[in-house]
């Protein structure tokens, strides 16, 4: 018998599904529950275990990990007679790794705590690439102690894994990066419209520049999607959306401006406004293309 923990995984999509995979790889017994028959299809194929309910995923498990797309879907899932909390056993570790307002993951931890179940709010960033090659960056709010515990865990899903602080703060360091993310995938969308309309070797230019002080992980991550114009999702628009939401939310509550973090944040609805939340956040080229004059 493994003295790993056994864990429930809730939510199986683009990220959900290859971070599952991956506790499987480093040996622990994982049971999965999602709406898609195909994704527990998936989990079962890997090695994995399906589940019917939430119910039946988290009964046994000593750690249950969601990863659902907002908050009304962790409240869906944590709360109500069919939920985690009313049928997860006092003692188990609940891990939320999605990305939702920090307010959401300090009411989750109060109301699992008068169940005795322990919380962390652990989200992640590094997208569907980081997901599959388990270097994720997680940040995670909760008490140390727990932290502790779930390391183990988190080492085989990322690589930069730290403790923010309490209850919330989690959530609120994801709401920082996504900010980053957004501003800086905005600055190489229009940076790419620049040097194509100058009539740059684009390839070339973003090499060079990505090996400067211009350099970062976004545009390594994402040169090749601006390059083929190709906007499958890794991390859809309609998410990075939601993000903003948060983001822009949350600073507004602390007092904190966000000039430039406001008008990306207009530029993310305005591209789904137009039909595009379900590409990869990386199509925010398409919003500075229609606004150069470009037909997209």
């Amino acid at each position: 018998m493994s003295s790993l923990p056994k864990i429930a995984w809730i939510g199986l999509g683009i990220m959900g599904s290859p971070m599952s995979e991956n506790l499987v790889k480093a040996g622990y017994d994982v049971t999965g529950y999602t709406l898609e028959q195909d994704k527990l299809d998936r989990l079962a194929a890997a090695g994995g275990t399906a589940a019917a309910s939430i119910a039946e995923a988290v009964r046994d498990a000593d750690v249950i990990i969601t990863m659902v797309p907002a908050s009304p879907q962790v409240e869906a899932i944590a709360y109500g007679p069919d939920g985690i909390l009313a049928h997860a056993r006092p003692g188990a570790l609940l891990i939320d790794m999605s990305s939702i307002t920090p307010q959401t993951s300090v009411d989750l931890a109060k109301a699992a705590a008068e169940k005795g179940v322990r919380v962390l709010d652990a989200p992640v960033s590094g997208g569907e690439a980081g997901a599959i090659e388990a270097v994720l960056s997680i940040m995670v709010g909760g008490e140390q102690a727990d932290f502790d515990e779930a390391e183990p865990v988190f080492e085989a899903l990322g690589k930069t894994i730290v403790l923010c602080g309490p209850h919330g703060s989690g959530q609120t360091v994801k709401a920082a990066n996504q900010l980053i993310v957004a501003v800086n995938i905005q600055a190489c969308a229009e940076a790419v419209v620049f040097l194509e309309k100058s009539g740059v070797n684009l390839k070339a230019a973003l090499d060079v520049l990505n090996g400067g002080l211009a350099g970062s992980t976004v545009l390594t991550r994402k040169k090749d999607n601006f390059l083929q114009r190709d906007f499958k999702p890794g991390f859809r628009i309609d998410l990075h959306h939601k993000d903003m939401g948060i983001v822009t939310d949350a600073a507004r509550t602390v007092g904190a401006a966000l000039p430039v973090g406001a008008v990306v944040a207009q530029l993310v609805a305005s591209l789904r406004a137009q039909g595009d939340g379900g590409l990869d956040h990386s199509a925010l080229l398409r919003a500075v293309e229609r606004l150069s004059g470009a037909q997209v």
